[in-house]
């Protein structure tokens, strides 16, 4: 998907290496201050209620496959320590016999069915993911360019639906923990997989799926997430955390699915 590129200073420096080497010493050990070039971010922006505004176009860092590609982070992860748990390491004895039956030709993205996971994109753990943020005082209103979908996520205080019929993203409820922005969902289809392009990852309609969006600065959105689903999996799973950036332009553009 192309876009119009956006420009960008480019900073030239000068490393000067010598011959010999000096030992090395801390600017704390010389008593000099800690170094502060960093530039210093600007604060996240708020809305008239006094919470953070998480209105934006939200991305990786660049369209996939092209430059700035992947500078939000957006697949996650974390630095030491054991492998976190993966999706299909906590599927039942069941649901891994089941899952074994299904291949790259069984993912109902091939027939334009979202996933029932993604956060603001259908794809946002799998590839490049580029989605939208409106928020209102009553609602946080999320666009996705992949099958134009969208969840509306009422701020008020209000339940669940209990009466509208399952859907493949869900119904979601907003509340606020002080900066944080946590969204609950359920009531979902179980004819969808939790990821896309071929993972195979199957789910019930007990799936429940808990997000936590926190703007961290004006240019920084952090996005955590846990489903549980007692059909399929033998405990929650916590997804990689999701670190995106405020995209170069305001409007997402469409994107037509045509299934196979």
């Amino acid at each position: 998907m192309a876009r119009n590129s956006v420009a960008s200073a480019i900073v030239a420096s000068v490393v000067v290496t010598s011959m010999w080497v000096a030992p090395s010493v801390t600017a704390q050990q010389a008593g000099l201050p800690p170094a502060t070039n960093a530039p210093a971010s600007e604060p996240a922006p708020r809305m008239a209620d006094g919470h953070p505004d998480l209105s934006g176009v939200w991305w990786t860092g660049g369209d996939v496959g092209g430059r700035g590609y992947g500078g939000g982070r957006g697949r996650g992860g974390r630095a030491g320590g054991p492998p976190p748990a993966t999706y299909a390491s906590l599927l039942t004895p069941a649901a891994a016999a089941a899952a074994k039956k299904l291949a790259d030709k069984d993912d109902p993205t091939l027939k334009c069915i979202p996933t029932a996971f993604g956060t603001l994109n259908v794809s946002m753990f799998d590839v490049g993911a580029v989605a939208q943020i409106v928020s209102t005082p009553m609602f946080v209103v999320m666009l996705t360019e992949t099958f134009h979908g969208y969840r509306i996520v009422p701020t008020d205080g209000r339940k669940h639906r209990e009466e509208v019929p399952p859907s493949y993203r869900g119904d979601s409820v907003g509340h606020w923990e002080g900066d944080v922005f946590v969204v609950d969902t359920k009531n979902f289809t179980d004819d969808t997989w939790i990821s896309a392009e071929g993972r195979v990852s199957p789910h019930s309609e007990q799936l429940r799926i808990v997000e936590r969006y926190r703007r961290v600065d004006k240019n920084t959105l952090e996005i955590e997430a846990t489903l549980s689903d007692p059909k399929v999996l033998t405990g929650p799973w916590t997804a990689p955390k999701q670190t995106l950036v405020l995209a170069p332009f305001d409007q997402i553009l469409p994107l037509n699915c045509a299934g196979l």
